[in-house]
């Protein structure tokens, strides 16, 4: 982060997988679990304590969220999960899907900072921000669960599909293709590229802006609110298929 940033900021973690920065009502959280901020069972309960409290928080209008470099996040830690016995596997969906569902239906602001790799997973978290504010330079976006072996949980599969134009949808799930932010293809879910030494603050700006408008919380609910009964449906229910088996 910029030291424009620190500057005159209260900053907190979250154990060590999670920072965050507050400045002027907008919190910054940045995933901090190197080398690239993969996602394992702990980083998902981190993240849904997080948004939990900027919920709660008076203080917190709008959130940014990003990761220390060099990713954004690459997605489901495929070192590390895999290998979770099937009780631990089925807590961390359960838990996926509570934070997507926070995290989705914030009534607030929510601007991803991409600052890096954001692959699968890190995608998916990015495509349920609001808005999604890219670095230019060099690496890679893309969903690869397919390629990784890893399937969509519930909730993370009702953010693609409400997000993404069906088409985009198809393939990039189905190809696993990867592309920089600066390709062609990323404008249908990028809204702007901006030099990386301006990421942050492009990010806070955007976040506090629409953290003015006083109908924000009611307008993003009445635009999310059909996946936002899916989703939770699947949470009360304890109904993602995935429950009954990885593939």
């Amino acid at each position: 982060m910029s030291a424009g940033l620190e500057l005159g900021a209260m900053a907190s973690e979250s154990g060590s997988l999670i920072r965050t920065v507050d400045r002027d009502g907008v919190r910054v959280v940045s995933f901090a679990r190197p080398p690239m901020n993969a996602i394992d069972r702990s980083l998902v309960m981190a993240l849904g304590a997080c948004v939990e409290d900027a919920a709660d928080s008076a203080v917190c209008r709008a959130v940014v969220l990003t990761g220390d470099p060099p990713a954004f996040s690459a997605g489901i830690d495929i070192k590390v999960v895999p290998a979770y016995d099937a009780a631990t596997r089925a807590d961390m969906i359960r838990h996926i899907n509570r934070c997507v569902l926070q995290f989705y239906g914030l009534p607030k602001p929510t601007v991803a900072a991409i600052n890096g790799h954001a692959l699968g997973a890190g995608l998916v978290l990015a495509l349920a921000c609001d808005f999604r504010l890219a670095a230019a330079g060099s690496y890679r976006l893309g969903l690869t669960e397919v390629t990784a072996g890893v399937p969509f949980p519930a909730a993370p599969l009702l953010v693609v599909q409400a997000e993404l134009d069906h088409d985009v949808a198809r393939r990039l799930s189905l190809s696993g293709a990867v592309f920089g932010p600066e390709d062609p293809f990323a404008t249908s879910f990028i809204d702007d590229v901006v030099p990386r030494d301006q990421l942050i603050e492009r990010a806070i700006e955007r976040a506090a802006s629409a953290a003015r408008a006083p109908a924000y919380a009611a307008v993003k609910r009445q635009l999310r609110a059909a996946t936002l009964e899916r989703i939770a449906d699947v949470v009360q229910r304890d109904a993602d298929p995935l429950l009954a088996g990885w593939i």
